[in-house]
């Protein structure tokens, strides 16, 4: 990067885009050491060195796989390796469309259960449908980045366990590192099923990794049904990554970034700690928007603690609103699909405090009154 660039690139902590989020100049850093060859000995070394604080991170005991794929790669790699047939898709907005979407490219059956933007999927309707539709798995997003609304997974996972043999699939791409996900504890013996993520949301780390944790009754699944392909098998990526291999060439400045900010998530607290702050984000644009008369997208107690999705009000656009926090140095998002001039996005994840929220509030404010 030039001394020009250097010069008129945006300060750290104005980009609250709901992702790619800002990625930490220390973690920026990391990427600029030397290559490893990544079958070598240096590697093996890296990968083991990733495996307790990921465990910690997804607070599970299984192995956790990292691939060099955006999360759709490992929505892609749930579905290959875990619908035998057909799945019951919850859909209440784009990304948990394209979870619906994924299922029906790769040759199997998609049953959709729609709710209407800005809701989530409650678990009576979920069991009513299970009742309804027989499947063998069940799709959603916990997070929806495009309407910022936290489904609560816990209790729909705890409804997936009343039917046997139905496995569950989750989505938790922006509400990993940023709420919680106990992968391991909800729905039961042997926790959820499949549970991804990637790398440049709550993670903070720059896009091209996904990361990802299935369970021993998914894996089984698994080496049962055809068609699995190739560079997203579970069976062989599970393999390599408990020998501490790739299972392809991996983008290995990346997984430098991710040994960095796993080790800056320790050293903030742990997981937890990085929850309470997300928590605290979350309040803050609540008690905010009460004050200023913006209505949020999804009702209380259903709202993301990284995405808050916010509805403009008459008369206002999101178009101009985006663009003149842009000339002023900061980066929200607008609304996504058929939302995408009515409301507004702001991506409080990652590394953001509450401290930056605030300037950028007190800048919003003037825009929407």
């Amino acid at each position: 990067m030039s001394a020009a660039s250097v010069a008129t690139a945006p300060a750290f902590g104005r980009f609250f885009l709901p992702g790619p989020t800002d990625v930490h100049p220390e973690v920026l850093a990391a990427m600029q050491r030397p290559m490893i060859g990544h079958r070598s000995g240096a590697m093996e070394q890296l990968l083991g060195r990733l495996e307790a604080p990921l465990a910690r991170l997804f607070r599970t005991s299984r192995p956790v796989l990292v691939g060099t794929t955006s999360a759709t790669g490992f929505m892609e790699m749930a579905v290959r390796n875990g619908v035998r047939h057909r799945a019951l898709s919850l859909v209440n907005g784009s990304f948990s469309e394209r979870f619906a979407n994924l299922v029906r490219a790769s040759g199997k059956e998609s049953i959709r259960l729609d709710v209407p933007l800005g809701c989530a999927v409650e678990p009576d309707m979920l069991r009513d449908a299970l009742r309804r539709s027989p499947v063998d798995a069940v799709t959603l997003v916990h997070s929806e980045t495009s309407t910022g609304v936290l489904q609560d997974v816990a209790a729909l996972a705890a409804v997936v366990r009343e039917f046997d043999d139905v496995v569950l699939l989750v989505d938790a791409v922006t509400s990993l590192a940023g709420s919680p996900v106990e992968t391991d504890r909800w729905g039961g013996a042997g926790g959820l099923d499949f549970v991804l993520t990637g790398s440049q949301k709550a993670l903070a780390l720059p896009p091209g990794l996904a990361l990802g944790v299935a369970s021993e009754r998914m894996v089984e699944r698994a080496k049962t049904l055809p068609g699995r392909g190739l560079y997203f098998d579970l069976v062989s990526f599970l393999e390599a990554t408990t020998k501490h291999q790739p299972t392809n060439t991996p983008a290995v400045s990346l997984l430098f970034a991710l040994e960095t900010q796993l080790a800056r998530i320790e050293r903030e607290g742990g997981v937890e700690a990085r929850w309470r702050r997300h928590d605290a984000m979350r309040r803050r644009v609540e008690e905010w928007s009460g004050q200023h008369g913006v209505a949020y997208l999804p009702r209380e107690q259903r709202r993301s603690w990284t995405v808050s999705c916010l509805k403009l009000p008459e008369g206002k656009t999101s178009k101009p609103i985006v663009a003149a926090l842009k000339q002023a140095g900061w980066t929200i998002g607008a609304g996504y699909g058929s939302l995408k001039e009515s409301t507004i996005r702001i991506g409080h994840m990652g590394d953001h405090t509450v401290a930056a929220l605030d300037e950028l509030l007190a800048l919003l404010a003037g825009l929407v009154a």
